[in-house]
């Protein structure tokens, strides 16, 4: 939230049954990387099923200052005219990402590449979050990039000859990754990311829709500079993270049965859906096929008795997003659910971690944090509570799903964030039966 506007709070109860069949927003993660990758395409690319959020919107206004054409024909819909790989300008003033980390650690592996100068920024959130891990494999690769202690706004000198490395990440992370291989591009030989677990590669699956050669073998994924990219029509299928907060929420309350169409189902975005299977989720997929190149289907979710699993650690990359609303099932599944190896999630829009366990706390649930993750023993309810999400999306609309179990009136409060990544989710949450109001 941005200063002057007004803040707000959801008011949430225990309300009836789930049902009826949505399709949330675009995947933001595929929106973000269509927007970047369109603008250094050489001629015009047409995307469907754009995210219509703050972060996506953020990374459009980037590529505008930097001298793209991107008009918006319709709802959901970009038309951008690229202009190659060498054709951006130099923005006359900061590019604000404002709460957007994908935007600001793809676009300083991109903007290392240029012959201008550039400085991201963002937020108060975003420039409070710690940019090391993408500052240190572009320095290797001869990039000058100035920040404050590895904080936001980042400096990046531009101008600098970039030469290609092989870089093996410390941790497991898509967005450094996609930093390192946009930077590839603009670099002197191959550059060659390896990752300890494999995360979502729609990176190296989108470079080459785009028509630029990736070589992929195990975890590792390769590109060579110089290559040139050509405009395209891209679709792209619903949020797979804006789903899970329908799937756990028609999961606890009794008697649901919700259908979610055109969902993106791409393997490395699926750690949520089978550990809430695990859990003795019921969840029926149907409707399944291609969405260019894409898998997605639909998703039928009835209220279903969960019980506690453990996370297995190689999991976690595939679902390091939706922790926030897993934390929620696991408070009212039978047992106890562990979750470790997920230090990543104190980093995020917020420490996750703490902010899930403070709020899930004070509505009775059982957990114990640890450094990398959480215990979570499970209760059979509840209760109503005054909980804060501390500014973070993904938080919010997770505490608006506990509150649908808990006795009485919930009060979420920093919920304004939401929009960057899920706009028109109080809508769609309230047609499909919860009774949530939004309060200032």
């Amino acid at each position: 939230m941005t200063s002057g506007q007004t803040a707000h709070d959801w008011l949430v109860a225990a309300g009836s049954a789930l049902r009826g069949s949505i399709r949330v927003p675009g995947d933001k993660s595929i929106s973000h990387r269509a927007i970047i990758l369109a603008s250094i395409a050489e001629g015009p690319s047409h995307l469907s099923g754009f995210l219509e959020g703050e972060d996506t919107r953020a990374t459009a206004a980037a590529f505008q200052a930097m001298g793209v054409s991107i008009r918006a024909p319709a709802a959901d819909q970009r038309r951008v005219l690229g202009v190659g790989l060498h054709g951006l300008c130099a923005p006359s003033q900061p590019l604000n990402c404002g709460n957007a980390g994908t935007a600001m650690r793809l676009l300083s592996g991109l903007l290392a590449g240029q012959a201008f100068a550039s400085v991201l920024t963002g937020d108060d959130s975003l420039r409070a979050r710690p940019m090391h891990r993408v500052i240190a494999p572009l320095a290797q690769m001869g990039a000058v990039i100035g920040s404050q202690q590895g904080l936001p706004p980042l400096q990046i000198e531009g101008g600098r000859p970039l030469r290609g490395i092989d870089y093996r990440l410390p941790v497991a992370s898509a967005q450094v990754k996609s930093a390192i291989l946009l930077a590839g591009l603009y670099a002197e030989g191959a550059t060659t990311v390896c990752e300890p677990q494999p995360t979502r590669d729609y990176t190296e699956s989108m470079l080459t829709a785009f028509g630029v050669p990736v070589q992929r073998q195990g975890n590792a994924a390769s590109v060579s500079g110089g290559a040139h990219l050509s405009g395209r029509r891209l679709q792209i299928p619903a949020d797979f993270s804006s789903a899970a907060f329908f799937l756990v929420a028609a999961s606890l309350v009794p008697g649901s049965d919700l259908r979610l169409t055109g969902v993106g189902l791409n393997r490395r975005r699926l750690g949520l859906l089978t550990t809430l299977i695990e859990m003795g989720a019921d969840i029926e997929i149907s409707q399944q096929g291609l969405l260019d190149g894409e898998p997605v289907g639909d998703l039928r979710v009835r209220s279903a008795a969960l019980r506690g699993v453990a996370v297995p650690l190689a999991r976690v990359p595939d679902m390091i997003d939706e922790f926030p609303i897993l934390f929620v099932a696991a408070a009212l599944a039978d047992g106890e659910t562990l979750i470790e190896g997920a230090a990543e999630l104190r980093v995020k829009e917020s420490d996750r971690i703490g902010v899930m366990a403070r709020a899930l706390t004070r509505m009775g649930a059982e957990i114990e944090q640890r450094p990398d993750g959480v215990r979570i023993t499970g209760v059979p309810a509840l209760r109503a509570a005054e909980v804060d999400a501390a500014t973070d999306h993904r938080c919010a609309m997770s505490l608006a799903v506990a509150a649908l179990r808990a006795s009485g009136r919930s009060r979420i409060r920093q919920i304004d964030n939401v929009a960057t990544s899920f706009p028109g989710f109080e809508t769609l949450a309230t047609g499909v039966g919860f009774d949530l109001t939004r309060n200032s």
